[in-house]
């Protein structure tokens, strides 16, 4: 079978789609699929976009189309019946209002949905989503959760008590980065940031005298070290359509702290703290919880390499190329 992914234009700043189908991609090479990856040539809607996804699916005849998420509106210039719709989140529907909103939502998720004959999504709580906005019938999208990559391995090390090395993942608002700054001022510990770090907050840092590193651009190697050397993952994510940082960390070893709601906690499971994201006190009380107390630390360390299994990527290979069946068996009826 020949599957063809359509990715965005890449950009280093964010790359999480790329990891994770990058992981999919090579086992699918391993068990004798023939894969094409084609990525945009703009950022956005643009025309070129469209016109390139056209004249690919002309020139590459793939049996089966997937379009790997962000760029939803490709799907409206490749053949429905074969083609794929991977859509991580809904987040930006929140992010747009009046006529622009109107207009994205049209693009990016009501056209889209309404053309495509299969859609996947990471989590059930997107799905709600999905089925929401556009009014799709559920059983026409699949729950597929993200893989975790296969250089992200258990490695145990002594935690640091005395000051303990945080790791926080991604700088977009929904991450909730100024809650963490405020809710961290005075403990002794040290934040570790990924991602391009704004001047807004770099200067609440200081004023908040939070010790604190960042860095971006990492590769996945980079990334997969980036776990070892923290002692714990602190995400109070708002609104996520996953949060693969949760079960990556958990596969490390390292104690979670993240928000109290879906999806998180269902990604999260047993292994981890969970917080309400909106609150600073409730934050810094869970923070405070994990360092101090080794044998719940302990516990829901144990717990998160158990539930870390759930997201092996030989399994969910096998979920994706099951819907690829699905699709073509469908696609031969008509």
């Amino acid at each position: 079978m020949t599957i063809a992914f359509i990715f965005r234009k890449p950009n280093p700043a964010f790359f999480s789609i790329e990891r994770v189908f990058a992981s999919i991609m090579a086992e699918m090479r391993v068990q004798g699929q023939v894969i094409e990856e084609f990525s945009m040539p703009r950022y956005g809607p643009a025309m070129a976009n469209f016109v390139s996804a056209c004249k690919h699916s002309v020139r590459k005849s793939a049996a089966v189309y997937h379009v790997t998420g962000d760029i939803h509106y490709a799907v409206l210039v490749l053949p429905p019946s074969r083609t794929v719709l991977t859509i991580h989140d809904c987040v930006f529907l929140f992010r747009q209002k009046g006529l622009k909103g109107w207009l994205l939502k049209r693009l990016f998720l009501d056209w889209p949905v309404r053309r495509c004959k299969m859609i996947t999504t990471i989590s059930e709580a997107t799905k709600k989503d999905i089925v929401r906005f556009t009014g799709c019938r559920p059983e026409k999208i699949r729950v597929i959760p993200n893989p975790i990559q296969e250089n992200i391995r258990y490695m145990e090390r002594p935690f640091r008590k005395d000051r303990p090395r945080i790791l926080f993942v991604g700088i977009t608002p929904n991450k909730n980065l100024q809650r963490v700054i405020n809710a961290l001022a005075g403990l002794p510990c040290h934040l570790r940031v990924i991602g391009t770090l704004p001047k807004e907050a770099a200067s609440a840092l200081h004023e908040r005298q939070v010790e604190y590193s960042s860095a971006s651009g990492l590769t996945d190697d980079e990334m997969a070290a980036e776990y070892v050397k923290a002692d714990l993952l602190l995400f109070p994510s708002l609104f996520e359509g996953f949060g693969l940082p949760i079960v990556e960390a958990q596969k490390t070893g390292r104690a979670v702290i993240t928000s109290d709601r879906s999806p998180m906690k269902d990604v999260a499971g047993e292994g981890a703290r969970l917080v309400d994201p909106e609150s600073e006190e409730a934050i810094r009380s869970a923070v405070t919880e994990v360092i101090e107390d080794a044998a719940y630390r302990q516990r829901i360390i144990a717990a998160g390499r158990l539930n870390a299994a759930r997201f092996d990527n030989r399994e969910i290979t096998r979920q994706y190329l099951s819907c690829y069946s699905e699709l073509l068996d469908k696609s031969a009826l008509l």
